[in-house]
């Protein structure tokens, strides 16, 4: 796509600036609040594990991992000029829907297990919360957990290579919306995967603090 360039399995792109500017004032409501360094108890997946006090971790700090976040309005999903704009310039030509609750996945207990092991995927794994909310887990770079907090109108991006793992809250239920370039692939690698290409690329990346330059929200 014209204006889009690679770097390893992360991007930069020439509309960095103009949608850095569209979504600087939303920022402000988002800065804390939105991830913290996790406290590991054994308890419930579902509960927020978070330390007391709480550790709260920056979106600045989220995106020198290369993970991006938009604030968006879940309500205009289907004709949002934002949300176009996202997808035309990293190139998310394919989406679809997804609902997770209790009563609608077959097998819920075994899919939440199955979300919540260490893994990563070969390409971004993008995904836009249109209701409820969830938690994504990631690594930083000296290997501690980071909760995600995800909720109506965030849509997360998760570089290729970073381990990272997902769950519900307490709620029990989310409506996502999932973006690819191209056909849909969706495949977990479970951890180790030290030699894989994509984990190879990103760790070259963070080593070398290559940061996305499409600025997120």
């Amino acid at each position: 796509m014209e204006g889009l360039s690679r770097v390893g399995h992360w991007t930069r792109d020439s509309m960095g600036q103009s949608l850095q500017k569209s979504f600087k004032a939303r920022l402000k409501i988002k800065r804390t609040g939105v991830a913290w360094f996790m406290q590991e108890n054994g308890e419930d997946q579902r509960l927020p594990h978070q330390k007391n006090p709480p550790e709260y971790v920056l979106v600045e700090e989220l995106e020198k991992l290369g993970v991006l976040y938009w604030p968006l309005d879940p309500e205009k999903y289907e004709n949002d000029p934002e949300l176009q704009k996202i997808r035309e310039a990293r190139g998310y030509s394919y989406m679809d829907m997804l609902d997770l609750f209790p009563e609608k996945v077959d097998n819920y207990g075994q899919k939440l297990k199955n979300f919540y092991t260490e893994h990563i995927h070969a390409d971004e794994e993008i995904r836009y919360c249109l209701e409820g909310s969830g938690y994504f887990d990631i690594r930083d770079k000296d290997d501690r957990w980071i909760r995600i907090l995800i909720k109506a109108g965030d849509l997360i991006v998760l570089p290729a290579g970073i381990y990272h793992r997902f769950t519900l809250d307490t709620s029990n239920y989310i409506k996502l919306m999932r973006l690819f370039v191209g056909e849909p692939v969706w495949t977990p690698f479970n951890r180790p995967q030290e030699h894989h290409p994509a984990r190879k690329d990103y760790i070259k990346n963070l080593t070398e603090k290559v940061g996305v330059q499409l600025e997120a929200h």
